[in-house]
């Protein structure tokens, strides 16, 4: 009977566990506005948004080679794999 219970709430906390992580895997609605919102702050200021970004990075997106331009943006900035691929498909 102990075995039981135990199966069940280490499924339970896996199984809620698994549903945090996927609820935070994607941008929600509030961050997309809110990354909407800067951009046309940036560009009313007349601010390049990539500003200091290296242009090898951008070169390199702009070539279509983007895994090399997102290793070289991970590197440079110590960004995770998912923010540098979204700011390499972003150029």
């Amino acid at each position: 009977m102990f075995d039981d219970a135990v199966f069940w709430l280490s499924l339970g906390t896996l199984i809620l566990v698994m549903f945090l992580l996927a609820r935070n895997s994607s941008p929600t609605t509030d961050t997309r506005r809110l990354e909407r919102k800067i951009d046309l702050i940036l560009n009313h200021l007349g601010i390049e948004p990539n500003q200091g970004i290296d242009e090898k990075i951008m070169e390199l997106a702009k070539s279509g080679q983007k895994i090399e331009a997102i290793k070289l943006y991970r590197e440079q900035t110590g960004a995770g794999l998912k923010d540098a691929k979204d700011f390499v498909e972003g150029l």
